[in-house]
């Protein structure tokens, strides 16, 4: 028997690090164009405010593919829709460097959003092999944490590739580095990845599947519209905001009703998942809406506008950098004290931790030590949360749903990244002209920066009060049996 389980532990150890490729390749795509965007504007001959189509499109399609692809894993496998969506992917990066149309690339540069499916389907992967070992959630979440830090990892080398490959070579050649990437990705699954024992079959929920999306669409969309001029006192901006909101509840009415549903939304209601899936919309609002708000705060002159740190390029990617090692620490040490303390007791001090930092810039953010502190105490938070809420829910949820459960943390956190993206484009452009003193301004204004930090700050808090309503031996073991015999390092 000992011989038996040590096998299988190391056939589970070969298939997270295969993943943790995978996911070093998830983290490259985040972090290897953002140095270039200039460069692809004028690639594309676009100004550079229309660049802000990219990132929206692709958000946009995330909310709609997760839900479909998680559902799908769980009923014809969890490998199967984690080839295909990389074979889509790599489809669209392959597009990119051999196309100079606005249009064309768009299409390209959304259809790449494929890849926010691949963590979901991992976890849920790893959590169905495990099945028949002791301390199911505790290996479950250092795998998890080994992948997240194989994707922080994968930011950081795709940023520094990134910015130093356009200075030194044509932007087609520089666009095709990762296409390959992806296509190597594709190949390390397919032989690398063994399939989830435990389909569940059946049919996709259609109707359910066509009334979400088109609910998303109408939210994600019109939220896009509220950030446009005018948009604000724009009443069919809102009226298309308001559409999306309303439409949840036919949908709801039909999951509740049909015999296997596109999401089970009996699962908010577990006092285990519930708070889980909130405090991952929650959580978006900070990773997902804060970033660009904290880079374009550092760029900003002190001596012009009287705030901001006046960083170069690299200076600034220097904090980025800083903050995406937090996260990977942040990420490691999740099994660690999970497994001292509680998982819930980690998700609660992670939250806090990221509320702790971004309340520090109220008071400290008048210099670059200043920033660099509360940036890693907010990456370690950050950090163990991106592990931490998908394990939490593979754990929680019932056997036959695992994918759609992890998949959700992915998609509440995509929908409070967009709206935050929306609050925050609207709170940087008030009161812009009056803190430059000047009419042609394009800096934001200290007030909105203060009014980023303390919904970032509030939020997180609000997701800590949350857990505390939940289960205390939640996401353990069904039969505690982590805690009793603690398992082998995976």
């Amino acid at each position: 028997m000992p011989r038996t389980r040590t096998a299988t532990l190391g056939a589970l150890a070969a298939v997270v690090g295969f993943l943790a490729f995978v996911e070093f390749t998830s983290g490259v795509l985040q972090g290897y164009y953002t140095p270039m965007l200039s460069d692809i504007a004028r690639h594309l001959q676009i100004h550079d405010a229309d660049v802000n189509w990219f990132e929206g499109t692709q958000l946009m399609l995330s909310a709609l593919v997760v839900p479909a692809f998680a559902k799908l894993g769980d009923m014809v496998g969890h490998k199967r829709m984690l080839l295909i969506s990389t074979a889509l992917t790599a489809a669209a990066a392959l597009a990119l460097p051999f196309t100079d149309s606005f249009w064309v690339f768009l299409v390209a540069w959304t259809l790449m959003g494929f890849y926010v499916v691949w963590l979901p389907l991992e976890i849920a992967l790893i959590w169905s092999r495990s099945r028949r070992m002791e301390g199911r959630s505790i290996i479950t979440a250092r795998a998890a944490g080994l992948l997240v830090a194989a994707l922080e990892t994968g930011a950081i080398v795709g940023a520094l590739a990134g910015g130093a490959l356009v200075d030194a070579l044509p932007l087609t050649v520089v666009l095709l580095v990762p296409a390959l990437l992806i296509v190597v990705c594709f190949f390390v699954i397919l032989f690398g990845v063994k399939e989830s024992p435990d389909s569940t079959g059946g049919l996709l929920d259609i109707g359910g599947l066509s009334l979400i999306s088109v609910a998303l669409i109408c939210f994600t969309g019109g939220l896009s519209l509220l950030r446009l001029e005018g948009g604000l006192v724009n009443p069919w901006s809102w009226a298309v905001v308001v559409l999306g909101l309303v439409l949840i509840v036919p949908f709801v009415m039909w999951e509740l009703r049909h015999d296997d549903p596109l999401i089970d939304v009996r699962m908010f209601r577990s006092p285990a998942l519930g708070p889980v899936f909130l405090t991952a919309g929650l959580f978006g609002v900070s990773v997902l809406g804060a970033q660009a708000p904290l880079s374009t705060f550092a760029r900003t002159d002190p001596d012009v506008y009287g705030y901001g740190l006046g960083t170069t390029g690299f200076a600034t990617s220097l904090i980025i950098g800083i903050y995406l090692i937090g996260m990977i620490v942040g990420a490691l040490l999740f099994p660690v004290i999970s497994r001292l303390t509680t998982p819930r007791l980690t998700l609660i001090g992670a939250s806090g931790l990221v509320a702790l930092g971004f309340l520090l810039f109220l008071p400290l953010h008048g210099s670059y030590l200043q920033v660099v502190v509360n940036m890693v105490i907010v990456g370690v938070g950050s950090g163990a949360l991106v592990a931490a809420l998908p394990a939490a829910a593979a754990s929680a949820a019932p056997e036959t749903q695992t994918g759609v459960a992890t998949g959700l943390t992915n998609s509440v956190k995509t929908v409070g990244g967009a709206i935050a993206s929306c609050v925050f484009g609207i709170a940087l452009l008030q009161g812009v002209a009056s803190s430059a003193g000047a009419t042609d301004s394009t800096a934001g204004s200290l007030e909105g920066y203060m009014t980023v930090w303390v919904v970032c700050g509030a939020t997180a808090l609000a997701a800590a009060v949350l857990l505390l309503f939940v289960p205390s031996q939640a996401f353990t073991d069904r039969v505690d049996a982590a805690i009793a015999h603690p398992a082998p390092s995976v």
